[in-house]
């Protein structure tokens, strides 16, 4: 039994392994990236990626689910060790940028199958949403921001000021996000 639970151990961190070097290489190459460079980043065979994700659709899905995932996971942890909600916000905000700017690609990807695009847009809205609103209602009860503003419409602020980072060498997404979240402040 014991044997077993460390193959499913071993196989998940290999399956974890495979999504992060997916997501890298996505990043550099495109979602069009060979197999074969996804495969020599993860050290690993591509037959490998192929038993664990069949198809190229089947590995960008993976992959931006993983991400929201992680997005997800860190803002209660960020709520929890940062020095305030609102640096908990600022530090989860950034972790939703990069996510965004490096995830357009996958999304464009993904508009040819609109069943599946709309199956992870509500995926995301439905694991992101909570997260945001539970940061902006700390940081708000704690007095650092204003408390008129949803999470939804913040999400779609910094979401918009993302669009076209990645064709704009000029363009500093983080910065203009930073703005954004600054404007939340309560003046003291």
């Amino acid at each position: 039994m014991a044997d077993t639970r460390a193959k499913r151990a071993d196989a998940q961190r290999n399956k974890e392994t495979l999504l992060e070097a997916a997501a890298a290489v996505f990043v550099t190459s495109g979602v069009e990236a060979p197999v074969r460079d996804i495969a020599a980043k993860a050290c690993v065979g591509t037959a490998t990626i192929y038993r664990h994700f069949p198809t190229r659709s089947d590995l960008i899905i993976a992959v931006y689910r993983h991400q929201v995932e992680a997005c997800a996971e860190a803002g209660p942890a960020l709520l929890a060790t940062s020095a305030s909600p609102h640096a908990a916000l600022g530090q989860w905000i950034n972790l939703f940028v990069d996510f965004l700017v490096t995830k357009h690609g996958l999304a464009a990807a993904l508009r040819s199958d609109s069943a599946q695009f709309d199956a992870l847009h509500s995926y995301f809205l439905d694991r992101l949403l909570p997260v945001c609103t539970e940061l902006l209602k700390a940081a708000a009860e704690s007095g650092e921001i204003r408390s008129d503003v949803g999470a939804y419409e913040f999400m779609r602020g910094v979401g918009n000021l993302c669009i076209g980072a990645d064709s704009d060498p000029d363009y500093d997404a983080r910065r203009m996000v930073e703005l954004l979240t600054a404007g939340l402040r309560v003046p003291r």
